[in-house]
């Protein structure tokens, strides 16, 4: 079997890795595929559930073209620098340009220990895997950059984690997988041409407008894309979950969904991830950890720019201020059109913070509420505001919002259309991942094939599948914890 690579990772920061094969598992079956994406690729579907592309797909193969590397790169883990981590369970096989001119990386996860598994078995567990098909198949849905689920293999082996799990390798597709934490390795314990080569090859693949040679015009690039997706996620209700310098791409995609979760009853403060015992990577706190990110990729690239230390230093806290105004701009924008509104007016900011100070008050499913709220403007059945008690409060927003609506003069019918739109009507709840999740292990699929295919369609209503919709019992959502998997 041959794939189309044209590897310029390999070709021109082959340095920055080691090359290795995946490790060979015991009974490969393919468990996922996406065949739209497959063919995207360039790939042929067919091919890949063939016993030999299932191979590939597993580890137990390498197609001809690929050359697989395991990257190194650093990165700050809850506030700490880890100088070196690097893929210890995961093989770049290669890149292909896709059928819309894209460049595109293809990796495998949970395929087996490499020169940076640090004692780690290299492995993944299905659970985790099949929850990046779930929740990155959605975001694609929604249209928020993220990396991409090609498929997923079983391996027919166990790992051994709390308990002993069944095993499982997805295959990931991504922009790329250059993070900030790839640059703060090299920064740290790397040349200053070795650090220029790896930023010249991001700015080209990532952001060719960028002037070459020009780090602080590529550090606001990154700095608006940043901006851009994490209004994307509080727009969502999403939890990342681990926003650490290593989980943080250069391209401005999503990336790594181990310990990610969505809001079910509105509370800015949520976390859900075992390991983030503090809440550092809470909801609230994801513009202000995002921020905090993008300063140490400043602290990277002061060191190419030409100038004194001092000036340097202050254009890349000016690059750096810019963030705030644009995910201000951003969120505003995103949550503005989940209202139906399009045109930009002043006062739009207090509409849209009374409303989410409503729904925290009050409890009310994040999800359910924007849904509910093109209802109002078609007079159907509300559940989600229906359980509003304090309805006087909530009869005055809705009158501010509806004059509101009325200045843009469409009608609400048109309004209602724009927001079923916008708002899904399914993500990812928490208690259908883990209830799929859990059948998945028990050798049951199906669960897991439904949800998929209600997330492929996220802004449509679907007789007899109304419990898609539904939160999470209260008490499930108190005692919910999410874990990385690996």
């Amino acid at each position: 079997m041959r794939w189309p690579c044209d590897n310029t990772f390999v070709r021109d920061l082959g340095w920055l890795g080691v090359r290795a094969d995946p490790v060979p598992v015991r009974a490969p079956e393919l468990l996922a595929l996406d065949d739209g994406l497959a063919v995207e690729l360039g790939l042929d579907p067919a091919a890949l559930r063939s016993p030999e592309g299932v191979a590939v797909l597993a580890g137990n193969a390498v197609a001809e073209g690929c050359e697989p590397i395991a990257q190194a790169y650093a990165g700050h883990q809850f506030g700490h620098l880890s100088p070196m981590l690097g893929d210890g369970r995961a093989h770049l096989l290669g890149e292909v340009v896709d059928t819309h001119g894209r460049r595109r990386d293809i990796a495998l996860k949970g395929s087996g220990r490499t020169p940076f598994s640090r004692g780690g078995d290299g492995r993944a567990v299905m659970g985790p895997v099949l929850r990046e098909v779930l929740v990155s198949e959605f975001m694609h849905a929604v249209g928020v950059p993220t990396t991409r689920a090609l498929a997923a293999v079983a391996t027919g082996e166990t790992v051994v984690r709390e308990r002993p799990l069944p095993g499982a390798v997805l295959t990931r597709v991504a922009a790329s997988h250059l993070r900030i934490g790839t640059l703060v390795l090299v920064a740290t314990q790397g040349s200053l041409e070795q650090l220029a080569a790896v930023v010249e090859h991001a700015r080209a693949r990532h952001h060719p407008d960028v002037p070459p040679q020009d780090p602080m015009a590529l550090l606001s690039a990154v700095v608006e894309r940043q901006a851009e997706l994490v209004a994307h996620w509080m727009a969502l209700g999403f939890i990342h979950g681990v926003m650490n310098t290593d989980n943080m791409t250069l391209s401005g995609e999503t990336i790594d969904y181990g310990p990610c979760a969505f809001l079910d009853a509105y509370d800015p403060e949520t976390f859900f991830s075992s390991v983030d015992t503090g809440g550092r990577y809470r909801y609230s706190a994801q513009p202000t950890m995002a921020l905090w990110g993008l300063a140490r990729l400043a602290e990277c690239l002061i060191p190419l720019a030409d100038g004194e230390a001092d000036d340097l230093v202050t254009q890349a806290q000016e690059r750096l201020e810019d963030f705030t105004p644009a995910y201000e701009q951003h969120v505003l924008d995103n949550f503005r059109i989940k209202l139906g509104l399009v045109r930009d007016v002043a006062g739009d900011n207090a509409l849209v913070e009374d409303l989410l100070q409503i729904a925290a008050d009050e409890s009310l499913d994040f999800t359910g509420l924007f849904r509910d709220l093109a209802r109002v403007l078609r007079d159907e059945p509300t559940p989600t505001l229906d359980r509003v008690r304090d309805v006087a409060r909530w009869q005055a927003w809705r009158d501010r919002w509806l004059t509101r609506l009325h200045g843009e003069g469409k009608a609400p019918a048109a309004s209602a259309q724009i927001m079923d739109e916008t708002n899904p009507v399914h993500i990812p709840r928490n208690h259908l991942v883990e209830e799929a999740l859990a059948a998945a292990h028990a050798g049951n699929l199906a669960p897991f094939e439904q949800l998929l295919e209600v997330l492929r369609s996220p802004f449509v209503e679907q007789p007899g599948l109304e419990r898609y919709a539904e939160p999470a019992d209260p008490d499930f959502t108190r005692g919910y914890i999410t874990y990385c998997g690996t």
